[in-house]
């Protein structure tokens, strides 16, 4: 059984009320949820020496995730990722979009599902949030309704559910944007980490981060994580622009990859205190973040300091950048007589 508790953790400028969700199992391991951007703030597991950490980073403050360039533990959207120039066409129409991260559109706009209060309750042992995303809403065609449920068991798994439907055709691609540091928050780089994806083949970058449509075999290269390897040694390599980005920041194609079905993406592990987090995801890609423009733009953080780069990794589960304006990968569209179902599972534990 779940013990959930909540609390009002802030405001907002606009007075709205920020709630903590403290979701506990029957082993001491907790999640942490704020209704700020549909935020994991906390998870809190246990090393192969039973010790607890905080092993996701955060702020100190309800405050420290008003518009955070790193949208950390947020729940991004309508479209997470890139899309070039801002730019896209639906249905024979073409929309511009708010370009805010160099030439293109990122994560659904500046004030995008992360920067937003959602409404939340509990139901038994879930929180539940959802979100009305007007017409028009930064640029996007259609109402859309959304819902972020999080469920949390005795076996350490967290899992994140994303429902949406809409009125209209339009794109939606939702992840949750937590930043991994299996040693402990504030505990330091996570560049020896080890990471071990179902991915034979990555789609091949532009300098503006953008794919070219074309698909990249892994083997052999930096991006090549099929069998456990540490970020360390290719984090600086001239392979898929990965030192032009300041360290991976790619996207990477799931193997079997099939809709609607719930997949295995890989594993990210610790060596220094044995904890592990297995990823599973109904979504074709995963985006690999090793937080290279961490320093110098977080709040304080839970542990009362700053972030340097590299300090945690985020593992994105979502549809591919820019597939609105690639046929090459799966349609991004929502129409109004579909549902919108995407999952994404972590699964804590030790080796």
């Amino acid at each position: 059984m779940i013990d959930i508790q909540q609390h009002v953790w802030g405001s907002t400028p606009e007075g709205e009320a920020i709630i903590l969700y403290t979701m506990r199992n029957t082993h001491g391991a907790e999640v942490k949820i704020s209704n700020f951007g549909a935020a994991l703030v906390a998870v809190t597991m246990p090393d192969r020496e039973g010790n607890m950490a905080d092993v996701i980073l955060g702020y100190k403050n309800p405050e420290g995730y008003f518009f955070d360039g790193a949208a950390s533990g947020k729940s991004v959207g309508r479209c997470a990722n890139r899309i070039a120039y801002g730019k896209m066409t639906i249905e024979g129409k073409e929309y511009s979009l708010e370009v805010n991260n160099g030439p293109n559109h990122l994560h659904g706009g500046t004030k995008n599902f992360a920067n937003r209060v959602w409404e939340s309750r509990v139901e038994e042992n879930r929180v539940v949030m959802s979100l009305l995303s007007e017409d028009g809403d930064q640029g996007y065609p259609g109402e859309l309704n959304i819902e972020a449920i999080f469920d949390f068991d005795d076996e350490n798994s967290v899992e994140i559910t994303y429902l949406a439907r809409t009125n209209q055709t339009t794109v939606v691609n939702l992840t949750n944007h937590v930043y991994f540091n299996l040693s402990g928050d504030g505990s330091g780089s996570i560049l020896d980490h080890e990471l071990q994806l179902n991915s034979s083949q990555v789609p091949e970058m532009n300098e503006r981060q953008i794919p070219t449509g074309r698909l990249l075999d892994v083997a052999g290269t930096p991006q090549d994580f099929r069998a456990f390897r540490a970020f360390r040694e290719g984090i600086d390599s001239d392979f898929n622009h990965i030192r032009d980005f300041r360290g991976y920041d790619h996207p990477f194609a799931i193997d079997g990859w099939k809709p609607n079905i719930l997949g295995e993406v890989g594993t990210l592990r610790d060596p220094k205190t044995g904890r592990k987090v297995d990823v599973l995801s109904s979504q074709p890609s995963v985006m690999i973040y090793t937080g290279n423009w961490l320093s110098g733009g977080c709040p304080e953080t839970k542990t009362g300091g700053r972030y340097a780069d590299h300090d945690g990794v985020a593992i994105e589960c979502q549809n591919f950048p820019d597939a609105i304006n690639r046929s090459e990968f799966p349609s991004p569209l929502l129409k109004p007589d579909e549902l919108y179902c995407q999952k994404i599972v972590f699964r804590f534990g030790t080796y």
